[in-house]
């Protein structure tokens, strides 16, 4: 008799069962409460940026180790900078997509052609905090001040880049796909400028996803997945805006419909949240370019899960 073994889990599904976990629990992952260190994406060894997914897996393995730096490397890497993973520490995986072209036949005509294809691949990595002896950049930089004298002329000028058409008046924030716009509550209804400037930032995400922007299903009835995809889109947009520009986000929506919306999404697709994560850093990267649009703003398709 021939014993069974569970096969291991494919990294969207070991990825996607965490984020579950922690949904469940009522903890949005990708909400970081920033203590004791500056907001920041997560890093590689050589200081890029992760994307997509990578960026919210990373923050929430960071958070359940209450590991505060941001840089991850390979064991490898950490000892080519002369450090060395403590005894016990265990790795966590990064995510990348990997390129390949295979021969398919066409039902049709009997002929075969080269398809270009990808593969979701993993590598393991360690968090700065798990190794001794890195070089003095690799410890976490301290906080910067809560509000520089100025942060909000710089925010106020970013925001003001971006072409979108924008009103302030009622209570709720919201974006109209059919005339294009967004509505805003008045500055003042706010607890201070950061949060209107993360919410502002949410609400782009919406925008970034017209038809003759990204092009998005924008997902018009709560209650739907397209509702519960472009709604998790924007959530993981203002977060990665949030880690670039410093801004909060522990304040968007924690309703408990939206959580419940989205776990049924999750748990139907190992892969929503990977695609979510990818059109959340075109999303980003979008608003960012066009806040900065003297900064360069690369796509890295092989680290983005669509």
């Amino acid at each position: 008799m021939h014993s069974q073994t569970n096969p291991r889990p494919n990294p969207a599904e070991t990825i996607t069962r965490a984020i579950i976990e922690r949904l469940e629990a009522g903890v949005k992952p990708w909400v970081q409460p920033w203590t004791g260190a500056s907001i920041s994406r997560p890093l590689r060894a050589c200081g890029t940026p992760y994307q997509g997914i990578n960026v919210v897996w990373l923050w929430m393995t960071a958070q359940m180790g209450g590991f505060a730096s941001p840089y991850w490397m390979t064991y490898l890497q950490a000892q080519k900078l002369g450090g060395q993973v403590r005894r016990g520490e265990r790795s966590t995986i990064a995510v990348f997509y990997k390129s390949y072209s295979a021969e398919v036949e066409d039902r049709n005509t009997g002929e075969t052609q080269q398809e270009a294809r990808r593969v979701l691949k993993s590598f393991p990595v360690f968090n700065a905090s798990q190794v001794d002896g890195l070089p003095e950049r690799f410890s976490p930089a301290p906080p910067a001040p809560v509000q520089p004298a100025d942060r909000d002329p710089a925010l106020a000028a970013f925001f003001a880049q971006v072409p979108a058409s924008l009103r302030n008046q009622g209570v709720e924030a919201y974006y109209e796909p059919g005339v294009d716009r967004i509505t805003m509550p008045p500055e003042t209804l706010f607890r201070d400028l950061d949060h209107y400037w993360a919410t502002l930032a949410h609400e782009l995400a919406h925008w970034t996803g017209h038809r003759t922007r990204l092009d998005r299903d924008l997902g018009q009835r709560f209650g739907t997945s397209a509702y519960a995809m472009e709604e998790l889109v924007a959530e993981l947009a203002s977060a990665l805006i949030g880690a670039d520009l410093g801004l909060p986000v522990a304040h968007l929506d924690h309703h408990a419909s939206y959580i419940a919306s989205w776990l049924k999404v999750l748990r139907s697709d190992s892969r929503a949240v990977l695609t979510a994560a990818a059109k959340a850093e075109q999303a980003a990267q979008l608003i960012l370019s066009l806040g900065r649009p003297t900064a360069e703003h690369r796509f890295e398709p092989e680290l983005l899960a669509a």
